[in-house]
């Protein structure tokens, strides 16, 4: 897989597992945009409707994470400058400082709950170079979930989605 791009740092979200289970809001809107409603009188198809409404906002103006890594490049509102990067160390570097910040939870019993730091880093440094995006989602000690992400600029999977602010 040939890939040549830079990456998006989106995070840390931190927040309650009920809130990042919402998934209307962790969804883009419809290129299409918003239903027609068949009937106007009718209070269930207006319902959706509004609900539509409200969802498309929340993902504009949210900073949940959406429901596909790529998605995070329609979310204008939650670009950086500082976590745009074309050079794979700078991006490895804020993975590791954030997840450093957040540690996970850790087992009453002592079992493993995820893979370590070195196992996500090692991944991260073999699939971010061939364009592929990471995710890191996981449960602080606070019992609140947290999720960063590095995100390939153009995407693999979303590639008619533009760059929201390229490399400086």
């Amino acid at each position: 897989m040939s890939w040549s791009g830079h990456w998006h740092g989106y995070g840390p979200w931190i927040g309650p597992m009920a809130t990042y289970a919402q998934e209307g809001g962790r969804r883009p809107p419809h290129p299409n945009g918003a239903p027609s409603v068949m009937n106007p009188e009718d209070k269930k198809q207006q319902s959706v409707l509004d609900r539509y409404r409200e969802a498309a906002a929340e993902f504009q103006t949210g900073s949940v994470p959406p429901t596909m890594s790529g998605y995070w490049l329609l979310k204008r509102s939650q670009v950086s400058a500082d976590r745009t990067w074309t050079d794979l160390g700078t991006a490895m570097a804020w993975l590791e400082k954030s997840y450093q910040a957040n540690p996970p939870f850790e087992r009453a019993d002592g079992k493993v709950a995820y893979s370590s730091l070195d196992t996500k880093l090692e991944y991260a440094i073999d699939v971010l170079p061939r364009g592929v995006d990471v995710s890191w989602v996981y449960y602080l000690p606070s019992k609140s979930l947290i999720s960063l992400s590095a995100v390939c600029c153009p995407n693999h999977f979303h590639p008619d989605i533009p760059c929201p602010l390229p490399p400086a």
